[in-house]
């Protein structure tokens, strides 16, 4: 079984940078999806970018192109999040997740793609 731990949030002023990981350990599979997504109270998770290990295609939320960029580092199995150029809007408790198979320009952005999530890290970004 696939564990995710987040970590990396904090706080920031706009326009400064933070890097979130995803440290995944337990059983994982050659070829599967794996996201960052963000909340904030009252609303629902959303899809902030994703992408294919083992395969193509790498995805980004609009309100994120050019700003995050998501990657991973294969020997230490863990994903990350570059954030640059952080805005107040990206407040909010950032997930990792991983989903079996690949994710498609019509399902990355779902939660019910994803069966395995993290705790959660708290990115804060004041005006």
């Amino acid at each position: 079984q696939v564990r995710l731990m987040e970590s990396g949030g904090g706080s920031v002023q706009a326009g400064g940078s933070l890097k979130l990981s995803c440290s995944a350990s337990g059983a994982t599979l050659s070829r599967y999806c794996m996201g960052w997504f963000r909340q904030v109270p009252e609303k629902e998770r959303e899809g902030v970018a994703s992408f294919n290990v083992g395969g193509p295609n790498t995805y980004y939320a609009d309100s994120v192109k050019g700003r995050f960029t998501i990657s991973r580092d294969n020997a230490e199995n863990t994903i990350y999040l570059q954030m640059d150029n952080l805005k107040p809007e990206d407040t909010g408790m950032y997930y990792c997740a991983t989903a079996p198979g690949w994710c498609y320009g019509s399902t990355w952005y779902r939660t019910a793609t994803y069966n395995r999530w993290g705790q959660g890290t708290q990115v804060t970004v004041s005006s």
